[in-house]
């Protein structure tokens, strides 16, 4: 199973997704899709909605800037308006939902994005750690990876897909069911960078532009 678990729809301001594009176009090279908006679950529910084929899954998620760092959050029954990270994995925890450390050393020359706790402090509050991001730098992307070895923390990945070339740049790969691979840490990563940074810079100008 190939799953792009991190994407973003019109709901998240720095994208012009339509949630019809993103099924169409996820259904052609994945076998399921998370949509983590920022701070918002309507585009999730939306394209969870359009979405008819059983065989191919829609998760809702979010994508939350806590006072640490980025999170995505998966299988949400409702939208989390909390900030405060810790507040953010208690909420995650009542809704039966999984959380993923957000492209933790992230940088860039604009923003800082790096996660600012030390994994190895938050280990078991978390599910998984994204491991992969196309919009973020392969030596960013490999120090994830070796976190999440040295933790022994499930990997994620995903597109941070915000314009229609994006999608499925990046993909998390497992057997069977998501909830289960994460659970027993037999998540694999794979993408490429390529077209993330052009649409790094999109986004960049698009949020300047509003």
């Amino acid at each position: 199973m190939k799953y792009d678990l991190h994407m973003h729809t019109h709901y998240s301001k720095c994208s012009n997704l339509k949630p019809a594009i993103i099924l169409k176009l996820a259904k052609k090279k994945l076998n399921g899709i998370a949509i983590t908006d920022h701070h918002e679950i309507k585009g999730a529910l939306e394209v969870k909605k359009l979405n008819k084929d059983k065989d191919f899954e829609v998760i809702i998620g979010e994508e939350i800037s806590t006072n640490y760092g980025d999170v995505l959050v998966y299988y949400l029954s409702e939208k989390i308006d909390a900030i405060d990270f810790y507040e953010v994995v208690d909420e995650t925890k009542k809704q039966g939902a999984l959380i993923t450390i957000a492209h933790p050393f992230r940088t860039t020359l604009i923003h800082n994005h790096k996660f600012k706790l030390p994994l190895e402090k938050v280990r078991n509050k978390i599910d998984a750690v994204e491991c992969f991001n196309a919009r973020t730098l392969p030596g960013d992307n490999a120090k994830a990876n070796k976190i999440a070895d040295k933790l022994n923390i499930a990997k994620t990945a995903g597109s941070d897909s915000h314009f229609f070339f994006e999608i499925g740049t990046a993909c998390t790969i497992f057997d069977n069911d998501l909830r289960d691979a994460i659970k027993s840490k037999k998540t694999k990563v794979d993408g490429t960078i390529m077209l993330g940074a052009f649409g790094g810079a999109l986004s960049y100008l698009k949020k300047r532009l509003i």
